[in-house]
C-alpha cells in the first residue's frame, strides 16, 4: 500500500493573500502542531525580508521535528542561496521551484518566453538539487498550459533533480474526472513521472478541490496540498477521507486522525481570530508547546539550540554568557526550563547602554473606569510623554511606551513570577518583543508589578534601537 503524502500550506497561502493574521509566535506554533498531527509536508512562506524570514524560517525548522519543511525560492540563484541557508537546519528540508507553464501567466507574470522558462526551471532545480536531494516542482497553472509544453517542462526539472513534481490547477476550473483524466494522461506520456511523486494543488473556486483532491488520488497523484483555512483543499476533509477509505484508494494516511479535529479547530481558531490592533498583546497563543529543558553537561551548543527553538538568535558571545549562567543555576537545582531561560536571556544577553530611561509613571485603573497610563521616559536628555488608555494598566502602560517611541512592536510573550515572599514580594516580569523578525526580551524586578512590567519593556527596547542603530 502507497503512502500519501497530506502536505499544508496555510501559512504559505496566508502569506500570498497578505493576511498577517498570524504573529512570529504564532507560526511557530501551528507547525508544531503541525507536527504534532504528522502532516507530510509544512509549507512556510519565503525569503523576502532577508533577515525576518531567515530568522522565521530558521526558527520554524528548529522547531518541527518529523515533518518535511517546504520553502519555495524565488527564480534566481541568490534566492536559492539564501532560502538553503535559513532552512538547512530542518531536519527534513525542502526547496521548492515553482514556474509559471500557461501563456498567460509566462508572459504577463514572469514576461518569459517558453525556451526561457524551460531554460530557467533547469537551472533553478538544478541549483537546488546542489543543496537538497528533495526538490519539488510546482508547474503553475498547469491545467492551462500547452499540453508539449508541460511535458517539456516536467521533463526538465526531473531531469534536473526534482523529486516531486506537482501540477496546479490555479483556477479550480476542473471537475473531478476531469482532473483525475487530466493527471492519467500526464503519466502515460511522461514515463518519467513514475520515477517521482506526482503531487497535486487545487483551487476550491467551485467548491470542489476536495473531491478533486481525493480524484486526483485515485488517479495516481501521491501528494495532496491542503490547508486548515482557505481557498483550497480542506485539511480536515481530505485526510478524513483518505483515512476512512486505505482500501479503496490502496494508500496509507499517516496522519493523526484521531486529533485531526481538534488541532484543526485551534489552528482555524488562531488564524482567524484577528488581534487587536489597538493592543500591544498580539494574539492569544499559548507556549504549552515549550517543554525543552537543560540539565548538568549541556554543552553551548545545547545551550544555543534551545535558545534557537526558542525563536532567539545570539551571538558567540551572548551564548558563553547565557550557558554561564545556566551552569550558575543548575548549581542550585536539576534542570532549566524554558521560561527560566528566557528570563537568563533576558538578563545577560545584548546587554547595552540605556538609550531609554524611565522617569516617571502614573497608572489610574478601577473598576468603573478605563486604565489610564501616563509615562515619562527620558531618551538622550530629552523627555518624551505618552499618555493613553487601555484594558487594564499593563496594556495601558505598554500602549503609553508605543506612543512615546512611535511604533508597534510584536509582543511576543509576557511572563510575571514572584520572586520572592511575604508582602513585600518581588515580582519578576520579562518581556519578549520582535522587531524585524527578530527576538529582543527584557527583565524587571520590582515590587511593583506594573513598574517591572515597564521596566522590562524598556530594557527590550533598548536592546531594539541598540542594534538597530536608532539611538
Amino acid at each position: 500500500m502507497d503512502k500519501i503524502r497530506v502536505s499544508d500550506i496555510t501559512m504559505k497561502q496566508l502569506a500570498r493573500q497578505g493576511d498577517n493574521s498570524l504573529s512570529f509566535k504564532g507560526k511557530i506554533e501551528v507547525a508544531k502542531l503541525l507536527d504534532k498531527l504528522a502532516v507530510s509536508v509544512i509549507e512556510i512562506e519565503g525569503i523576502r525580508s532577508a533577515r525576518a524570514d531567515a530568522l522565521r524560517i530558521k526558527s520554524i525548522a528548529s522547531a518541527v521535528k518529523n515533518s518535511i519543511v517546504a520553502v519555495q525560492v524565488e527564480l534566481d540563484a541568490e534566492s536559492v542561496s539564501q532560502t538553503w541557508e535559513a532552512l538547512k537546519g530542518a531536519k527534513h528540508p525542502r526547496l521548492q521551484v515553482m514556474a509559471p507553464v500557461s501563456t498567460v501567466q509566462m508572459e504577463y507574470l514572469s514576461r518569459k518566453k517558453p525556451d526561457a522558462m524551460i531554460e530557467t526551471i533547469d537551472s533553478i532545480v538544478r541549483a537546488c538539487a546542489e543543496k537538497t536531494q528533495d526538490v519539488e516542482f510546482l508547474a503553475e497553472d498547469a491545467t492551462r498550459s500547452d499540453e508539449a509544453f508541460l511535458k517539456r517542462a516536467i521533463e526538465t526539472a526531473i531531469g534536473a533533480g526534482a523529486k516531486t513534481v506537482t501540477v496546479c490547477d490555479a483556477t479550480g476550473a476542473l471537475l473531478p474526472e476531469e482532473l483525475a483524466a487530466f493527471l492519467k494522461n500526464l503519466i502515460d506520456t511522461i514515463p518519467a513521472l513514475k520515477d517521482v511523486t506526482l503531487g497535486v494543488a487545487c483551487a476550491d473556486t467551485m467548491a470542489m478541490a476536495d473531491a478533486c483532491c481525493v480524484a486526483a488520488v485515485r488517479a495516481g497523484a501521491r501528494e495532496v496540498k491542503t490547508a486548515c483555512a482557505g481557498e483550497t483543499a480542506s485539511l480536515q476533509n481530505v485526510a478524513g477521507i483518505l483515512a476512512a477509505r486505505e482500501e479503496l484508494f490502496g494508500v496509507a494516511c499517516p496522519l493523526h486522525t484521531v486529533e485531526l479535529k481538534r488541532i484543526v479547530r485551534q489552528i482555524v481558531w488562531m488564524v482567524e481570530t484577528k488581534r487587536n490592533k489597538t493592543s500591544p498583546f498580539d494574539d492569544g497563543v499559548q507556549d504549552a508547546a515549550r517543554e525543552l529543558s537543560l540539565a548538568i553537561g549541556d554543552d553551548t551548543v545545547s545551550v544555543a539550540n534551545a535558545a534557537r527553538e526558542l525563536g532567539y538568535d545570539l551571538n558567540n558571545e551572548d551564548i558563553q554568557a547565557v550557558w554561564e549562567a545556566v551552569q550558575e543555576l543548575l548549581s542550585h537545582k536539576e534542570q532549566v526550563g524554558a521560561r527560566e531561560l528566557d528570563a537568563i536571556i533576558a538578563s545577560v544577553a545584548l546587554q547595552v547602554p540605556q538609550s531609554y530611561t524611565v522617569e516617571s509613571y502614573v497608572i489610574n485603573s478601577g473598576s468603573n473606569i478605563s486604565a489610564m497610563a501616563h509615562l515619562k521616559l527620558n531618551y538622550q536628555g530629552e523627555t518624551l510623554e505618552g499618555v493613553t488608555l487601555g484594558d487594564g494598566p499593563i496594556d495601558a502602560a505598554f500602549l503609553a511606551l508605543e506612543k512615546i517611541v512611535n511604533r508597534h512592536y510584536e509582543l511576543d510573550d509576557f511572563q510575571i513570577r514572584a520572586v520572592t515572599e511575604g508582602r513585600e514580594a518581588m515580582g519578576e516580569t520579562v518581556v519578549r518583543l520582535v522587531s524585524n523578525g527578530k527576538l529582543y526580551s527584557g527583565r524587571g524586578i520590582s515590587t511593583d508589578i506594573v513598574y517591572s512590567s515597564i521596566m522590562a519593556y524598556v530594557n527590550a527596547l533598548n536592546k531594539i534601537v541598540y542594534e538597530e542603530g536608532e539611538a
